[in-house]
């Protein structure tokens, strides 16, 4: 008999709330899927608590979820997960912050937290703030996608309980405060930083050519998520697999490293709107070969999601079925596929939310109960019932 494999696909954010506007539909419901459909009708469904009920899931503490880790017993903070994304090897007695690139008018008000959603010139902002030395403390720092970013403290002495300097909003930034004695130095040379990273990037040539294009300048970086490696068992070990992961975002990367998955660089899979789907399902086929768990996340979902664009979430969702449908030609039916959500990201609300995610399972041997549709509602009729996202794994195992 053939050895099974699984291949997970996670659709970020994709799930939703009926919006009344649209026939009271979510984007799901909505869409042309006959992919999604047809796994559903040759699978088993069901409905996903991600990190548990009521509550509302990070894409970070979701993902360690679904990868079968418990983030009450794991998760320090997001820091981390993306310094791990962008390559940063962590010491023990680093800390790690994730980034935004931002504009600052004069008074430090921030006047947008993304700088326009920045997407060239931030190789050259980060390597103008990279290797600066505050107080016996060296700065490490990479460009994300898009507008983000990672930042390391190293040092002796270094603790990473410390407060945000991301406002999170359109206001003033904010100073970081230590939140435990022990947090003091972290803190300061924290907000040294911000300051130093206000000078730089403010004559930075990337900026002064954004401002002659109309465009905002990336004259701050504001940090928050402050975090301190903590060692996983690596999820190969854990259950005896090999694992690969195919994904765009700079968190989702992070995760799978820290975890000990295969991550490969996959040219135009971007994190956004415009990633390449074709590219991500050619992957996971290439993968699936010499791996047991394939990994997918597609990130797309969530950007809509947060944007409040149920038309452009339709499309997410029917770009996926139609990235689906390109694998699904070519896997040996013993391979166990699951699709699934790390959480959902309503356009009524634009933020993350609680609301459990649809999930289906197929392939290899997998019951076959009566759901012929991939979505939130239909889902929920499914013989998995309603599970946590810890399950998920061992289940599909």
């Amino acid at each position: 008999m053939t050895e099974k494999k699984i291949l997970l696909i996670v659709c970020d954010g994709l799930s939703d709330r009926p919006v009344k506007e649209f026939d009271k539909k979510t984007p799901l419901q909505q869409a042309r899927k006959p992919a999604m459909d047809a796994l559903a009708r040759r699978g088993v469904s069901g409905t996903m608590d991600v990190i548990g009920p009521g509550i509302i899931p990070g894409s970070d503490t979701a993902h360690l979820a679904l990868l079968g880790y418990d983030p009450y017993k794991v998760y320090t903070g997001r820091g981390p997960i993306e310094a791990a994304g962008v390559g940063i090897e962590l010491r023990k007695t680093d800390v790690a912050f994730r980034c935004n690139f931002a504009t600052v008018d004069k008074s430090m008000k921030v006047v947008d937290r993304r700088a326009g959603r920045i997407r060239s010139g931030t190789s050259e902002l980060a390597k103008a703030l990279d290797g600066i030395k505050i107080d016996g403390v060296t700065v490490l720092f990479r460009e994300g996608s898009e507008h983000r970013g990672a930042l390391v403290l190293r040092g002796q002495g270094l603790d990473h309980r410390v407060s945000d300097v991301d406002p999170h909003s359109e206001m003033r930034v904010l100073e970081s405060k230590p939140i435990v004695p022990k947090a003091r130095k972290t803190a300061q040379a924290l907000n040294k930083f911000v300051r130093k990273s206000t000078d730089i990037l403010s004559n930075h040539p990337v900026n002064k050519e954004r401002i002659k294009q109309g465009l905002p300048p990336a004259n701050i970086v504001l940090p928050r998520g402050a975090g301190s490696i903590k060692e996983l068992e690596p999820l190969g070990q854990r259950y005896g697999i090999k694992c690969a992961a195919v994904a765009g975002v700079t968190l989702v990367k992070g995760i799978c490293r820290l975890v000990g998955m295969e991550v490969p660089d996959v040219p135009g899979a971007t994190g956004g709107l415009d990633t390449d789907f074709k590219a991500k399902a050619d992957a996971a086929l290439r993968l699936i070969h010499s791996h047991d768990l394939v990994f997918v996340n597609v990130k797309a979902g969530d950007v809509a999601g947060h944007d409040g664009d149920f038309r452009m979430k339709v499309q997410v969702a029917e770009n996926i079925d139609m990235m689906l449908g390109l694998v699904l030609k070519d896997l040996h039916e013993d391979v166990v596929v699951g699709l699934t959500c790390d959480h959902s990201t309503p356009v009524s609300v634009r933020e993350h939310s609680a609301d459990p995610v649809p999930l289906t399972i197929s392939g290899g041997g997998a019951r076959i109960d009566g759901v012929k549709e991939f979505d939130e509602v239909a889902a929920a009729s499914g013989a998995i019932g309603r599970i946590r996202g810890v399950d998920l794994l061992p289940i599909m195992l």
